[in-house]
C-alpha cells in the first residue's frame, strides 16, 4: 500500500511529485531544498545555513510520517559545488551521530532554483 505524506511545516513540492511517499514501512522523501516555509524563500547564507534548513525540512516530513532521524537508512546529498562538502558534512553530522545512514554525496551542475544543496532521504520502520 502506498501513502502520500505532506507536512505543512515543509515546503510544498515545486513540480509533479510528493514531499514523500510511504510504502511497506519505507518512507521515500523527495529531494529537499533550503526553503523556509515562513518566507517561501531560501534561507540566507551559504552551504551551512542551507544544509541546516534542508535537514529541518527533512525532519518535518519524518515527523509527519511518524519517523525520526534514527529511522533514516540512506541519504543522497547533491551539492552545486563540491567545495561545500565540509560545511555540509559538519551540519549533516549533527543530525546523525550514531548508526549513521548510508550516503552518497556529489556535485551536480545545477540544482533547482539555484540552491547550493539538496538532500533526498529514505527511512525504514
Amino acid at each position: 500500500m502506498k501513502k502520500t505524506i505532506n507536512s505543512e511545516k515543509a515546503p510544498k513540492a515545486i513540480g509533479p511529485y510528493s514531499q514523500a511517499v510511504e510504502a511497506n514501512g519505507t518512507l521515500y522523501i523527495s529531494g529537499q531544498l533550503p526553503v523556509d516555509v515562513a518566507t517561501g524563500k531560501f534561507v540566507e547564507g551559504g552551504v551551512k545555513e542551507q544544509t541546516e534548513q534542508v535537514m529541518k525540512n527533512i525532519g518535518y516530513i519524518l515527523e509527519e510520517a511518524g519517523y525520526t532521524y534514527k529511522d533514516v537508512v540512506k541519504s543522497t546529498c547533491l551539492l552545486s559545488d563540491i567545495s561545500g562538502f565540509a560545511e555540509m558534512n559538519a551540519v549533516y553530522g549533527e543530525y546523525y551521530k550514531e548508526e549513521c545512514p548510508a550516503r552518497a554525496a556529489f556535485a551536480v551542475k545545477d540544482l533547482p532554483l539555484g540552491a547550493l544543496i539538496e538532500i533526498e532521504t529514505i527511512a525504514v520502520k
